[in-house]
């Protein structure tokens, strides 16, 4: 059955805004016979009462680092940035940028507004999340499934994923694949015990070397993965009022 796209307005007073919805052009031609108004409530719009199960799969690094998440339809783009940087530990000090059929929506100006359920995405397609333009972590998301939405559930959440995400301004994937090689990750757990050791022998001497066990300390952790912490923190976004999208 052919199809058209409609834009109905959602919502009442100030909070009235628009969506995109599709419906069989028999049925459209039957709800203007009966002189049905358009106005929906947003419960009624089949993209936005959904959820979204979606696959994300940092590009160019193997073993695979990824992530299964449900997020909501009604999550804006801005929204599912903020889910992302939280799923693969990043700590949003650079720029991003989604890219949906071809357009891409900037991080600063076009995410705020565009909803997940408004794009038009249907199961196994993608589209991709970039982070950190000047290193590039590419990540290929993949829609799984559209499911009803559950009312009891909080979203978004995390339901499987497989190592931890790369270490911030590591320089990319190369350089990401380079520095976790074994021989690598052994050497550095050999400096963590000579500096351990440092600092048994002279506990003064521990501030001396804080900040290069911080570098080093993720380095010791790109196979583990905390799912429980990940939807600890990821119910606390939920909940947590919108904040405003850097300008810069």
């Amino acid at each position: 059955m052919a199809s058209s796209s409609r834009r109905l307005t959602v919502g009442g007073g100030s909070g009235r805004r628009q969506v995109r919805w599709s419906t069989g052009n028999a049925s459209l031609a039957s709800r203007e016979r009966r002189g049905e108004d358009d106005v929906m409530t947003e419960s009624a719009v089949p993209q936005l009462a959904s959820v979204y199960q979606l696959r994300v799969v940092v590009r160019a690094v193997s073993p695979l680092i990824w992530r299964r998440l449900l997020v909501s339809a009604e999550a804006t783009l801005a929204d599912l940035h903020r889910v992302l940087q939280a799923a693969f530990g990043w700590s949003d000090d650079h720029l991003h940028r989604f890219t949906v059929h071809g357009r891409e929506y900037d991080g600063i100006y076009d995410t705020g507004d565009v909803r997940l359920g408004e794009l038009g995405l249907r199961v196994t397609e993608r589209f991709v999340y970039d982070y950190d333009l000047g290193d590039l972590w590419r990540h290929d998301i993949r829609v799984e499934q559209i499911l009803d939405r559950d009312r009891a559930r909080t979203y978004p959440v995390c339901i499987c994923g497989r190592r931890a995400g790369p270490p911030e301004d590591c320089g990319g994937p190369l350089a990401f694949l380079d520095r976790s090689q074994p021989h690598r990750v052994f050497a550095i757990t050999v400096r963590v015990a000579e500096i351990i050791g440092q600092v048994l022998e002279d506990i003064t001497v521990l501030d001396d070397y804080r900040e290069e066990l911080a570098a080093l300390q993720p380095w010791l952790a790109t196979e583990q993965f905390d799912r429980r912490t990940l939807n600890r923190v990821l119910a606390e976004l939920a909940h947590a009022p919108v904040r405003e999208e850097r300008a810069a």
